[in-house]
């Protein structure tokens, strides 16, 4: 999949996903990567604080979660990646905002049905990087960021702009 980080198509994605065993449902204790995205259910079973010192430490978030899973290691997460199942499912754009307006100040990642369609309105709810699947992805896809100039309501700022934080 194509990964856009603040707009621009990154080669290599440093972030590795690390995921539960499907028949035990836990995770798997091997030595994880330096750049580790858990899930948010098992956060809460684990050490954050520790780990998060020890590497770089990412969560994904699936839209039938609450943010409210997240809240206590907004601080110690560095990437939040949250799935977008289907099209319809927009669920996905309100957790990014609620993430952002509690502090969240990582990447924060669209994964699953990413669309060059919805980019700039996803932008506009906090989100820095998307993971496009391959087939979906045309270079031009770049060009969705700045396509619609006017807007009804504030966007969240991104990391490092002036302006409203709504």
């Amino acid at each position: 999949m194509p990964l856009l980080v603040n707009r621009q198509a990154v080669e290599k994605d440093p972030w590795q996903f690390i995921y539960p065993d499907a028949e035990t449902g836990e995770l798997p204790a091997d030595a994880w990567p330096q750049a580790a995205v858990l899930p948010a259910s098992h956060l809460a079973e684990l050490e954050v604080a520790q780990l998060a010192e020890e590497r770089a430490l990412g969560a994904w978030l699936t839209t039938e979660e609450e943010v409210d899973l997240l809240l206590p290691w907004v601080e110690q997460l560095e990437l939040v990646a949250i799935e977008f199942p289907v099209f319809r499912d927009g669920r996905g754009f309100s957790q990014a905002r609620l993430l952002r307006r509690a502090g969240f100040k990582g990447e924060l990642r669209a994964r699953g049905d990413v669309a060059r369609d919805r980019l700039a309105y996803m932008e506009r709810c906090g989100f820095d990087a998307f993971d496009i699947p391959a087939e979906r992805f045309d270079a031009t896809d770049l060009g969705a960021f700045t396509e619609i100039s006017v807007h009804y309501q504030p966007g969240v700022k991104r990391v490092g702009e002036e302006g409203h934080v709504s």
